[in-house]
């Protein structure tokens, strides 16, 4: 006994919860109810595992609790929410009525009706079902009431999606239904009607005149249709009625779409790149990442499409750029496009304002309509916008037209009154062509005179021209043996006595005399390549460099001599090496430091190098004279 006082305790408790809860009373003069605020009872099942057997008993009817904003949501998307609605039929109703659920985004829907005996009928729908296991072919989600007798009566639903959604739970009559289906479907078709006229209007406008702007607004505004059949299901319904995992991506890439056309038509329109620099790179910028957010989105969770509040970004980017171009560059076409952004602007600001349950301020159609209300408000002043710039060009256009007819008047009296000026010229020039033809007669006379004397004195010239020509020919004779005298001095001279830099640089003067003499010197006998022993060469990329035809090895001329791997200038290292041999190697490299200009320490090493040589070849070089300095260069143990 004492355990039964409790349990009827908790079963009154509970009973009393349940009266708690006020119906919704309905006639047969109620057509249509939207259920909200406290009309709707929630509870939340986290695991997403309670059954409709546990949450319908007696235990959990004081677990559910009113709903604390206007619409109820699903806070947590991993969690399944229940919901219950009380209705009171004061009469039996002699018409058909179904339950709606507006948001088209909701992935699963289980309903639970009474019947007239009591018992629980479940029915299931959602978007991630195929289109044609929904009760009616609609965008919305319907269930229809089984059970209009008089009476009080409990219905529960439990909705489970990865998308925040409002729970918009409507009662109609069939009637009001197929009323208010084709008012909602007509409306859509003058919707998208529009989108068709305006991108069908704007493609012929393209191919007419060629400018980018109107083929970037066709994408754009084919974009805008894009994400409203998708957001509405209209998509889901008629494009891919057996595809719903699609749902997932079809309204995320419309806002990309959106998004990046927008900011290209803002470009191309009010000539950003030209008035306002600094928006241009920001909107390339912009532009970047959101392509970069929309393939991090495709390629690893398309549940992050449902961030759509980023799309406020690339809009107020848009937005701020017209405001820029109109306020401080004066264009007056960015005025309607000012206008425009406003009002999608404004739809947008509502339409979050809608979602974020703050719908009781704000009428129901225009809250859930207000983006495709803001979408086409902006598509027509868009399109005054392009309107206004064309009447721009073309009022430009003219007045460019008027200023070259009058320009043409103006070049046409111009050239009247020159031809005027110059017939008078005419005569006046002629008269004085007539005067100096007949002094250019007379000139002519004395010129023929002239010529006659030239004649004589010309074939006078070409005598002393020959002679002077055979003269030439024995003093260039002279000059060459003169030039051979001077080098046989020099050589003599050279290889005779001790000459200072100078003088020994007037023999070897720069690099590419040595380069030449040892080229002369080290092929005397005749070139060999050392690869193949091919005789055939041509010139390597260093003057006097030798590159075998065959096998295209380039042989250096410094390779196999003394002055190989060398580190100081080249005519300098002649100079060295002929101090060294005529002084037969006691010369100090104190000396020599002070004759080349180079540190004692090079000295030493080069002139022990060049010691070296001459003592290894004391016998080849035996009995030669001073000329045997440049006999030691190609000695190939240095």
């Amino acid at each position: 006994m004492l355990f039964r006082i409790p349990v009827f305790l908790l079963f009154l408790s509970c009973f009393t919860f349940a009266v708690a809860q006020k119906p919704v009373v309905f006639n047969k003069k109620s057509y249509e109810h939207i259920f909200k605020s406290a009309e709707v009872y929630t509870l939340e099942d986290v695991e997403s595992n309670l059954s409709f057997d546990t949450i319908s008993s007696a235990t959990y009817q004081n677990k559910f609790v009113p709903n604390k904003d206007y619409y109820p949501k699903n806070y947590n998307q991993n969690s399944s929410y229940w919901y219950r609605i009380k209705v009171r039929f004061d009469e039996d109703l002699d018409k058909s009525s179904v339950i709606e659920f507006f948001d088209q985004v909701t992935d699963y829907i289980d309903a639970y009706f009474p019947d007239e005996n009591g018992n629980y009928i479940h029915s299931r729908t959602g978007a991630d079902l195929v289109f044609k296991e929904r009760l009616f072919s609609h965008k919305n989600f319907e269930f229809l009431i089984r059970n209009l007798k008089k009476g009080e009566y409990y219905y529960y639903f439990k909705v489970k999606s990865k998308d925040k959604v409002n729970v918009i739970i409507v009662f109609r009559t069939v009637e009001r239904f197929i009323q208010y289906g084709l008012t909602e479907y007509l409306t859509y078709g003058l919707f998208y009607g529009m989108i068709f006229i305006f991108s069908f209007h704007n493609l012929l406008m393209y191919l007419a005149v060629r400018r980018k702007q109107y083929l970037y607004y066709i994408l754009y505004i084919i974009s805008v249709g894009l994400y409203e059949v998708s957001i509405d299901g209209i998509a889901y319904q008629y494009l891919w009625p057996q595809h719903p995992v699609w749902n997932e991506y079809a309204y995320g890439i419309a806002l990309f779409c959106i998004s990046s056309f927008a900011l290209i038509f803002t470009k191309e329109l009010l000539h950003v790149k030209q008035k306002a620099p600094f928006y241009f790179k920001l909107i390339n910028a912009v532009l970047l990442l959101r392509l970069a957010f929309f393939l991090v989105c495709l390629l690893y969770n398309p549940d992050w499409f449902k961030y759509k509040f980023i799309e406020f970004i690339p809009l107020s980017i848009g937005f701020v750029t017209g405001i820029y171009i109109l306020w401080r560059k004066r264009y007056r076409p960015a005025r309607f496009f000012v206008v425009g952004y406003s009002f999608l602007f404004l739809g947008f600001v509502i339409k979050i304002v809608h979602i974020l349950g703050y719908a009781r301020h704000i009428p129901g159609a225009l809250g859930y309509y207000s983006l495709s209300f803001g979408f086409l408000l902006e598509m027509v002043f868009l399109s005054f916008a392009i309107g206004d710039q064309v009447r721009i060009l073309k009022r430009k256009k003219e007045n460019a037209q008027k200023q070259i007819i009058k320009q043409m008047q103006l070049n046409a009296e111009m050239k009247d009154n020159l031809n005027r000026e110059l017939e008078a010229k005419v005569e006046q020039r002629t008269i004085e062509v007539k005067k100096q033809a007949i002094a250019l007669q007379q000139q002519n006379e004395t010129i023929e005179k002239q010529n006659e004397e030239l004649v004589s004195k010309n074939s006078l010239l070409e005598q002393q021209s020959e002679e002077i020509s055979r003269m030439n020919v024995l003093l260039e004779r002279d000059n060459i043996s003169l030039k051979t005298s001077i080098e046989k001095v020099t050589d003599a001279r050279v290889n005779a006595t001790e000459l200072d830099f100078e003088e020994f640089s007037q023999k070897y003067p720069d690099k590419e005399a040595c380069y030449k003499f040892l080229a002369e010197l080290k092929w005397e006998s005749g070139y060999a390549c050392l690869k193949c022993s091919h005789t055939n060469y041509c010139n390597g990329k260093v003057p006097y460099n030798r590159r075998c035809t065959k096998c295209a090895y380039e042989e250096s001329v410094l390779h196999d001599t003394i002055f190989e791997n060398n580190r100081i200038s080249i005519n300098k290292a002649f100079y060295l090496v002929y101090l060294i041999y005529n002084s037969k190697g006691t010369i100090s490299s104190h000396k020599l430091s002070e004759k080349l200009g180079i540190r004692q320490s090079t000295c030493w090493a080069y002139a022990s190098k060049v010691k070296k040589v001459m003592e290894e070849r004391k016998k080849d070089l035996r009995g030669i004279g001073k000329s045997g300095w440049s006999k030691i260069v190609l000695d190939k143990k240095a």
